[in-house]
């Protein structure tokens, strides 16, 4: 957990991923089109990928992936990040955590 939680607060934007799942891709190509330049951790390419799938669990995060951090904290999944963006809310938090300044 403490893992995740630095990997997390090392940039503006964090998506924990795997490189197979298709909502993982649409949430990364959803932040790329705003403008985002995220940090992106595929946990089937990291060798610890499995504790930090379990460390996300442990957040709440069921599935696992994609799960997205903006300015450190933990946003949600694909459901609350679309959520988000279709009601416009989405842009405020990546200007606040300074991922995007238009």
């Amino acid at each position: 957990m403490d893992r995740v939680a630095k990997l997390a607060s090392q940039k503006a934007v964090v998506i924990f991923s795997k490189s197979s799942c298709c909502m993982c891709h649409a949430i990364k190509r959803l932040f790329y089109e705003q403008g985002v330049s995220p940090a992106i951790y595929e946990l089937d390419e990291d060798a610890r990928g499995k504790e930090m799938e379990w460390a996300l669990r442990r957040f709440g995060c069921n599935p696992p992936v994609p799960t997205v951090f903006i300015g450190g904290k933990f946003v949600g999944s694909a459901n609350t990040i679309l959520t988000l963006h279709l009601n416009g809310s989405l842009k405020s938090l990546l200007k606040n955590a300074g991922a995007i300044w238009l």
